[in-house]
């Protein structure tokens, strides 16, 4: 099983403008351009502790093992285009895979689309159409908060976004994607959307080789400013440890300025849930953009589609805290400005949104490991 930093990119392993003053990132700089040695950068350690919990976040990932579906169907006198199945790179992706599926739905000469869901994918999916000039009414279940976009750890990687080796035609999608994508968030960093740069770490026992991206990944130019620490250059209790330079999203924040976005440009929201592919047939829109999530399984029949359960504990914030870290096990920690997010679980098939009492004390207790020898290292 992969776990939520797993990366799957092209066989390997599988994102950007800056804020005015980029959380942690730049620090190390000098040293990076070679104009001196690079020395250990002190970090301030999360303070992972049960009291300082704020909230404990459990949401259902649309997980493809073949990838997301980016594909146009046709449904009596309806056109289908479906950007669906994004697993763990769902606001990673979300730009790149909607204009791939606007590539492929969009006509000048019609005005009127509809939207179905209200996450990640679905605002970025009425935003490009907008930006076309098309009028967009969205139809969901759900509007954020209540979305899983909400609850994301939403680290800019395509993280656990398919298994095995792709298909060529998937390849050269998610490329697409990731290249697209990874623009248009570089475009929106700064206090109105919440994006900003951090820097990453990523620790492990074993040799480092794949990860973010392997030496020949076509996406290896996305992972900004890496190289390899030596012991002496981190704070680490790792023997190996591997930095560079992305995004982070603070999911609530931009996920409240994509709807204002939406309603700006003129566009509708509309809470309604279908419940058999037929009710489709009764919209007024005739190209309907299918961006419902899980919801794809049950009404357009994909039997591959599956949830992948992701349970994250949320600490009160440190301001201190602004870079991120990924270690073995599956643990990880995003320095998000609205609280420390730790991470993580990757259970596929488990529908079941309850929190588990065993699954925070793993999270927990694996990063009061890693974060007292931090302290220490100070």
């Amino acid at each position: 099983m992969h776990t939520r930093r797993t990366m799957l990119a092209l066989g390997a392993a599988s994102v950007a403008s800056s804020c005015a003053a980029a959380r942690g990132f730049g620090e190390g700089l000098q040293q990076d351009l070679g104009r001196g040695p690079r020395v250990r950068r002190r970090l301030a350690p999360v303070l992972a502790a049960r009291e300082r919990v704020i909230r404990v976040d459990v949401g259902l990932r649309p997980y493809r093992p073949s990838g997301f579906r980016v594909a146009r169907e046709a449904l009596g006198e309806k056109t289908i285009v479906h950007n669906y199945g994004h697993g763990g790179g769902g606001i990673t992706l979300s730009w790149g895979t909607s204009k791939l599926a606007l590539d492929q739905g969009f006509d000048p000469a019609q005005r009127d689309y509809a939207v179905i869901g209200c996450g990640a994918v679905g605002l970025a999916t009425a935003r490009l159409l907008q930006e076309r000039g098309a009028r967009v009414r969205i139809y969901a279940k759900a509007m954020p908060p209540d979305v899983t976009s909400n609850v994301a750890g939403a680290q800019w990687w395509p993280a656990s976004v398919f298994e095995g080796a792709p298909s060529e035609a998937f390849r050269e999608q998610f490329v697409e994607a990731c290249r697209f994508a990874n623009r248009r968030f570089q475009s929106l960093t700064g206090d109105e959307y919440g994006v900003g740069w951090e820097t990453n770490y990523y620790i492990s026992a074993r040799p480092i080789t794949t990860y973010p991206t392997s030496p020949t990944s076509p996406i290896r130019d996305l992972a900004f400013n890496q190289h390899d620490l030596e012991p002496g250059e981190h704070p680490f209790d790792a023997p190996y440890a591997r930095r560079f330079d992305t995004m982070m999203i603070e999911t609530p924040q931009y996920l409240r300025r994509m709807v204002e976005d939406v309603r700006i440009a003129g566009g509708e929201i509309v809470a309604r849930e279908f419940q058999h592919v037929s009710e489709l047939l009764a919209l007024p829109e005739r190209t309907i953009f299918n961006c419902s999530g899980l919801g794809a399984g049950a009404l357009f029949g994909d039997s591959e589609i599956r949830p992948a359960r992701g349970q994250l504990v949320i600490l009160l914030p440190q301001a201190e805290v602004d870079y991120n870290v990924i270690a073995d096990g599956g643990l990880y920690m995003f320095g998000r400005r609205d609280g420390i997010v730790l991470g993580g679980t990757f259970e596929q098939n488990q529908w079941d949104l309850s929190p588990t009492d065993a699954a925070i004390d793993r999270i927990l207790s694996g990063h009061q490991r890693i974060f007292n020898a931090v302290a220490r290292a100070r």
